[in-house]
């Protein structure tokens, strides 16, 4: 199987490393419920403002409900579906935009579903499972197909499954999966005491 560690200035922990977002899903390979619902614990468990917990997620396990799952894969733009038809679990990212104890704009519930996101990623990574969210996804296709409330912010849809062995890849999915992780420099990203 690929794997593809972060190259750090400092160590970090293995499982954040470790997390990349593959392409190569083995599709014939389940994820099971038990898995599912560690990804949810992982999520449930994330910091949020108030403890209001602003995330809900969508999830579509091809094994249980195909035809739920198929009406996300059709919301993706093509170059996603190329791959993501493989991914068993696709997951639709979304929260709630007001408080739950007093109805006001949450403008914290996208910075929370993220954290909740990345934390239900993690997991997945530390499971043996991967994860690639993605923002190429039609909208107002998803709320119709799901009768999602025009109020409801949708974030990402995050592809779940097991990494496809070397030999079932095509050159073309092999030659992404194996391209170097990038990332810019870090004191290009964060600044000490001062911005700059």
């Amino acid at each position: 199987m690929i794997q593809k560690p972060a190259d750090t200035a400092q160590p970090i922990e293995k499982v954040m490393a470790e997390r990349w977002s593959g392409r190569a899903y083995d599709p014939t390979v389940m994820v099971t419920l038990e898995e599912i619902t560690a990804l949810c614990e992982a999520a449930r468990w994330s910091p949020s403002c108030f403890g209001d917990e602003p995330w809900r997620y969508l999830v579509c396990d091809k094994n249980t409900d195909e035809s739920a799952w198929k009406k996300v894969l059709s919301a993706l733009v093509p170059g996603n579906q190329e791959w993501a038809k493989n991914a068993p679990v696709l997951i639709v990212t979304a929260s709630v935009p007001n408080f739950s104890q007093n109805d006001k704009p949450n403008r914290w519930s996208g910075y929370d579903t993220g954290a909740a996101s990345i934390s239900l990623c993690l997991q997945a990574t530390a499971m043996g499972l991967m994860s690639h969210q993605m923002g190429g996804f039609d909208d107002k296709v998803l709320r119709e197909s799901f009768n999602i409330p025009a109020d409801i912010h949708i974030w990402s849809v995050i592809a779940i499954g097991h990494q496809a062995a070397l030999d079932n890849l095509t050159e073309e999915q092999l030659e992404r999966e194996l391209s170097p992780r990038k990332r810019r420099p870090v004191e290009q990203a964060f600044f000490m005491n001062k911005w700059s």
